[in-house]
């Protein structure tokens, strides 16, 4: 089938070539001229066949509004327009009531699989009408993994952004723990080795998973992690995650705490430390260290 690719990123980019790995045609468009086959929206709407499909993986955002403001505005009734970035759910559902106006179908897909997933394939969350599903699914075919798992249907609009947000907000929480755990075997004396503590976890333990080898990886490339600063951003679907919960009074102690761990990392002097440090003083004489 034929495929539009709006935005030829890091994700972008690998998902063009494995898409076209598997025969179908893609054309891509990209602000930047090095990246896109074609330089324009009007020329990529005009180089499908209709009914035509247009994968968007752009930002969040205004970004992703912009994208689909303009291709509503290019597209004709019968078209379906796939957001496989990272946007919240809540707009996918003003998305596809947008885009249904005009006749065009709406799919939204949380994609996960980061740099490894061009060899690897990416798991796919997709929400949307089966019948708008179905017109994409050649697609989702080409870019899952091989095997019978790694693609989902798992519901309405909003369904598969929704479902890749749990997801990652489980992602905060196994690197959460995997961090302290490191730490915590780096701090004793007794552990000399703490690099092959982690690589022999990943055989015949409970907590064995692919981010435990790209721990062991990132070990092997920096055996006590010097060269890295203590500093992690997060991408904003792990704030959502615990939203959601509080939403629906669901209680998400582990996510929620790793995220506000990433938090704290950011903070080279942590006023709410400088207060904790004050108290301990006040009532126990405990001593301070002076700034």
């Amino acid at each position: 089938m034929e495929l539009g690719l709006v935005g030829l990123g890091k994700m972008g980019g690998n998902m063009r070539e494995r898409i076209r790995r598997a025969g179908h045609t893609v054309i891509g468009y990209d602000r930047n001229p090095d990246l896109a086959d074609v330089h324009s929206l009007r020329e990529l709407v005009d180089s499908l066949q209709a009914p035509r499909v247009v994968w968007v993986m752009v930002p969040a955002g205004a970004a992703t509004q912009s994208t689909v403001d303009e291709l509503a505005e290019l597209l004709s009734i019968g078209d379906i327009v796939v957001d496989g970035g990272n946007s919240r759910w809540t707009d996918d559902e003003k998305h596809a009531a947008e885009l249904a106006a005009k006749g065009i179908g709406f799919v939204d897909c949380g994609v996960s699989g980061g740099v490894w997933g061009l060899e690897n394939g990416y798991a796919l969350m997709y929400g949307g009408e089966k019948d708008h599903v179905a017109r994409v699914q050649p697609v989702f075919d080409a870019l899952k993994p091989e095997g019978e798992y790694g693609a989902v249907h798992a519901g309405k609009v909003g369904a598969g952004h929704f479902a890749k947000m749990v997801h990652n907000g489980i992602e905060y929480a196994m690197m959460q723990a995997y961090a302290e755990g490191w730490e915590l075997l780096e701090k004793v004396d007794s552990v000399t080795d703490v690099r092959e503590v982690f690589r022999s976890w990943q055989e015949g333990t409970v907590i064995r998973s692919w981010l435990l080898d790209l721990a062991v990886n990132a070990l092997d490339q920096d055996e006590h992690l010097e060269q890295l600063r203590g500093f992690a951003q997060d991408s904003g679907e792990g704030r959502w995650t615990v939203e959601a919960a509080i939403d629906n009074a669901v209680p998400l102690p582990a996510i929620t705490a790793s995220l506000f761990a990433r938090f704290a990392s950011r903070q080279d002097d942590s006023p709410q430390m400088k207060m904790i440090a004050a108290l301990r003083n006040q009532f126990g004489g405990h001593a301070v260290e002076k700034a």
